[in-house]
């Protein structure tokens, strides 16, 4: 047996070996955890444990978690005026881009009022948050996305920085429930 020849197959290898570590070849699980985690300069706000925070949402579906999330109130209580709790929480591997209470305070309190009293429109609104799919950050680059409510919306950015229909900025995204894909955003988005 050629010991020469068996150092240098052994060498190569140990080199190959070395050279796909250092370009992450071997640790798809880190990415993998890394592209599943909350990005945003808005995920320092939830709480780092207990309701409300990215481990808590990610055991309950999505209008359960919202309403455990002291910066989703609005939100909760707009899906459950409009009896959808029930479609929301039922539904399987959906992205809700989730309004802010701040994002609702944009609103005057006059127009708020109207459309929280008005189910259809509250209905309409609402729907259009929601897309019947999953969307992750990768997604969010250059996107385009049917909503429940039946219009588009768009989505474009990279790094950490994405605006839905250049008006929305993702505060928060990538944050999991049991049922979807989470996007805080902050503003409310309207149908056109």
């Amino acid at each position: 047996m050629n010991t020469t020849f068996t150092r240098r197959r052994v060498s190569s290898a140990l080199a190959a070996a070395a050279l796909a570590v250092s370009f992450g070849a071997f640790a798809p699980h880190a990415s993998a955890a890394e592209a599943d985690a909350p990005f945003g300069p808005g995920c320092a706000a939830l709480p780092q444990e207990g309701a409300g925070s990215a481990a808590d949402m990610a055991d309950d579906p999505v209008a359960t978690a919202a309403s455990n999330n002291p910066a989703l109130s609005t939100l909760a209580a707009a899906v459950e005026k409009a009896g959808l709790v029930d479609t929301l929480n039922e539904a399987e591997d959906i992205t809700v881009f989730a309004p802010t209470d701040e994002a609702f305070a944009k609103i005057p309190k006059a127009d708020l009022d109207k459309v929280l009293a008005d189910k259809a429109t509250l209905t309409e609104i609402l729907t259009y948050h929601v897309v019947d799919e999953p969307v992750d950050k990768a997604d969010l680059a250059d996107g385009s996305f049917k909503t429940l409510q039946g219009g588009t919306l768009t989505t474009d950015g990279s790094g950490d920085a994405y605006k839905v229909n250049d008006t929305a900025t993702v505060v928060c995204g990538d944050v999991q429930t049991s049922n979807a894909t989470v996007h805080v955003i902050d503003t409310v988005l309207m149908p056109k």
